[in-house]
């Protein structure tokens, strides 16, 4: 597996690569253009104004009178070689008075011969050097009046040009070398932290959670970090929750079942002959039994809820009627723990598609919360109002209230507040899982001392989900 590191390295290093090869080649083409155009330039003009002099000055003169003519005025320390030739591109004779090799073959020769200007650039078979040799008629397209040919050596500037062929790869070569090094240490400024991350992540993975993510920039790492600290503490958070709820519901679950098991023992023991002993023994198994059912329902119907195991039976249904039953049902409850339960709705129907099991689960959940931490002479208010295409259903009461600090965790699963009450501590995670799956949301207020108000909103008139 290729580290972040050398994936960087490789990959913009090539990009670099690519970049001063291209750079550097354009370069060098221009600097060899410049180099070989300007002495082809000058050797061009030298032969144009030569052929142009000599041609008109010595127009009536014989070839070998316009040679000795030209090579007695030539410069002897001139730059070029001076050669004349004939019709047949033959030398008529050179400045030093010894005959050349024939340059008929030359390419520069041949296109003079044709009346043209030639130049040609390559090796001389006399001397091994590099040489340019431009060639014209000495009257301009007529190649039997004689030619003139002018040969310099291009040592020199192959020279210069290999000088600045080393010294550009030298340059080259720095500038990659440099930008390795650069890219190198970026790659290890961004991929330090992330080793770092790693490193905390594994430690997470094996449930240890002391260690915090370094926040060393403030970037997308940094983010990354703050996001695994903020994971960390939620996990722990989380962990704490579930401990607590497990160890809520063990002893939810130990305390009915101790009521159970004592008073199976005391009748067992004592037999049935006192009716009014055996019937109070029976109705606490019962109160106990029906308690301990409550518990497991509610542990299955958020385990279902949780893995989407639950299948809402939705159909159209009146939500007026709903709560007018519901309120029925808790009246005498209220009226034995001295509450006051007032249950209002408007006038006409208030239609909605959902599951009527489901949402009689979810009001009686809220009205049943509301009774447990509400005492006696409190008051209760179940209400039924509609708002543009929503149903609002409203549970309020004037009880104990919620601390600050617990209101916004009271949904959450496996969290159970600090109040003495029995209980899973599920009911209202179940009853907002329900809700939102109705597509409406659940939201709670309260404040401590002076009561609480649940509110959830339903779409009406429309199928949902």
């Amino acid at each position: 597996m290729k580290s972040i590191r050398s994936r960087m390295l490789v990959s913009y290093g090539s990009v670099i690569l690519l970049v001063v090869l291209l750079l550097g080649g354009l370069f060098l083409f221009a600097v060899r253009q410049y180099y070989y155009e300007s002495a082809y330039q000058a050797l061009s003009e030298r032969v144009q104004v030569s052929a142009r002099f000599y041609g008109e000055y010595l127009g009536d003169m014989a070839l070998s009178e316009k040679a000795k003519y030209i090579y007695d005025n030539a410069k002897t320390e001139d730059f070029a070689k001076i050669e004349v030739l004939d019709g047949n591109g033959e030398p008529v004779s050179t400045l030093y008075g010894v005959e050349s090799a024939s340059h008929r073959s030359a390419p520069d020769v041949r296109d003079a011969l044709k009346g043209q200007k030639g130049s040609w650039s390559g090796t001389s078979p006399e001397t091994g050097e590099h040489i340019l040799a431009i060639t014209r008629p000495l009257l301009e397209g007529e190649p039997q009046s004689g030619l003139i040919r002018y040969t310099t050596s291009l040592e020199k500037v192959d020279g210069v040009v290999r000088t600045i062929l080393w010294f550009t790869i030298a340059i080259a070569l720095t500038v990659l070398g440099i930008s390795l090094l650069v890219i190198r240490l970026l790659a290890h400024r961004i991929v330090r932290p992330i080793e770092e991350l790693k490193i905390t992540a594994n430690r997470m993975a094996r449930d240890d959670f002391s260690l915090k993510a370094v926040k060393q920039y403030d970037d997308e790492v940094g983010q990354l970090a703050d996001t695994l600290n903020f994971l960390s503490d939620e996990l722990v958070k989380n962990e704490k929750l579930k401990n607590e709820f497990i160890s809520s519901v063990s002893h939810e679950l130990r305390t009915p079942l101790t009521s159970i098991k004592g008073w199976s023992e005391t009748l067992l023991s004592g037999g049935l002959e006192e009716r009014e002993e055996t019937e109070l023994g029976l109705k606490v198994i019962s109160s106990e039994t029906d308690r301990l059912v409550g518990l497991v329902e509610d542990l299955l119907d958020f385990s279902k809820l949780q893995s989407g195991g639950i299948h809402m039976r939705k159909e159209p249904l009146e939500l007026s009627g709903l709560v007018e039953e519901v309120g029925q049902q808790f009246a005498p409850s209220a009226a034995r723990k001295h509450l006051e339960l007032a249950v209002e709705w408007q006038d006409g129907p208030v239609s909605l598609i959902g599951d009527r099991d489901r949402l009689k689960q979810v009001l009686i959940n809220l009205l049943d919360n509301a009774m447990k931490f509400t005492g006696e002479g409190g008051q209760i208010r179940l209400q039924l109002t509609v708002e543009e295409d929503e149903a609002l259903l409203v549970v309020s009461d004037n009880g104990e209230g919620i601390p600050v600090d617990e209101l916004r965790h009271v949904t959450s699963r496996f969290y159970k507040a600090s109040s003495r009450h029995p209980g899973s501590g599920l009911g209202l995670s179940i009853c907002q899982e329900i809700v939102e799956q109705h597509g409406g949301r659940l939201t709670i207020s309260s404040a401590p001392g002076y009561g609480t108000t649940v509110a959830v909103s339903l779409p009406v008139a429309a199928a949902v989900g």
